[in-house]
């Protein structure tokens, strides 16, 4: 199995895989139920989304393990589980990842506990590391490559899931959610989270989900103008979520989702990928971006909005009002 160093050593930009929850909806996952009890009770709908992300490109896939700490498995009486799931989800993915025929990294997705932290609520930094621990010792016992931190918010739960990455002896990458008005919704700015990691060594850092590919991107252009030698993750949702009856729908094409992709790299990030409402399909085009990319100028907001759509939370004025907004991965 290849590391994410070496890989990142051999190969100028990767292409990460797509949505987890969204496709696992249309394989017949249902509203309410743990995606990540689909690694015990449905090992072969992993592997075949898995499989589908491989054949469209990916470099990199991420485990199906994003609500796989205790304090969100615990909603499911499954808090007991940590190890067991994390641990299948890892070899359900490498299970895949090593039959690819070229070199694809698994990655052990971490996302947050959903608890607020001391004194706004009960979470402490202690607990924090000690859930996320259990969770990362899981997937690094299944064989995962690194501990794949995502959809943060917080700083403090960042580090608390960094600390446990390396309490757990696993290379990690961090990415947050920059969902509210250009910061995260603990008021976090793009241009200051490398600062979070000062001194814990992260391989990369970056942005995925929040409201849009446009709002993303200009997020990565704060963060690759605050430190261009940082690995950057882009993984932005598939256009923006709208919500239609019951449903929520992705606006987003191929075609925008592989523009998005060259956008991407010329605003310097090396690793790319999708988030919510990513399927396959867009995967392949964002492939063939990739591989067909010729680099160009630096893009600003005009040029991203011109090309893939106005942002939809764009940063507010002063003296404005903050519109607050949750999300879920894939």
């Amino acid at each position: 199995m290849p590391s994410l160093t070496e890989l990142l050593s051999q190969k100028t930009a990767l292409l990460a895989d797509g949505a987890t929850g969204t496709n696992y909806f249309q394989m017949g996952l249902e509203s309410g139920d743990p995606p990540e009890m689909w690694n015990v009770d449905h090992p072969d709908r992993v592997a075949k989304l898995h499989q589908e992300f491989v054949d469209a490109g990916a470099d990199i896939i991420l485990t199906n393990t994003f609500g796989g700490n205790k304090h969100r498995l615990k909603l499911h009486d499954l808090q007991g589980r940590v190890h067991e799931i994390n641990k299948r989800a890892a070899e359900i993915a490498c299970g895949v990842a090593s039959k690819a025929g070229r070199p694809v990294v698994v990655a052990g997705s971490v996302g947050p506990t959903g608890e607020l932290f001391e004194p706004l609520g009960k979470l402490t930094h202690d607990d924090a590391v000690a859930s996320f621990k259990d969770q990362i010792e899981g997937l690094k016992a299944g064989g995962a490559d690194v501990a794949w931190i995502e959809t943060m918010s917080a700083p403090e739960e960042m580090q608390a899931a960094m600390q446990a990455a390396q309490a757990a002896d696993l290379p990690y990458t961090y990415t947050a959610s920059f969902d509210t008005a250009g910061r995260t919704m603990m008021g976090l700015d793009p241009a200051v989270l490398g600062g979070v990691a000062d001194g814990l060594g992260p391989i990369a850092l970056g942005a995925n989900c929040g409201v849009g590919a446009s709002d993303l991107l200009v997020s990565v252009l704060a963060m690759t103008a605050a430190d261009p030698n940082a690995i950057v993750i882009a993984k932005a949702n598939c256009g923006i979520p709208q919500v239609r009856g019951d449903q929520v729908v992705y606006t987003g094409t191929p075609e925008l989702m592989a523009d998005y992709v060259h956008l991407a790299l010329d605003a310097g990030a090396r690793i790319v990928g999708g988030c919510c409402g990513t399927s396959p399909v867009h995967l392949a085009a964002m492939r063939q971006a990739l591989d067909s990319h010729t680099p160009g100028p630096r893009p600003d907001r005009a040029t991203i909005e011109a090309r893939i759509g106005k942002l939809a939370a764009p940063p507010r004025e002063a003296g404005g009002e903050v519109r607050q907004r949750r999300r879920a991965r894939g």
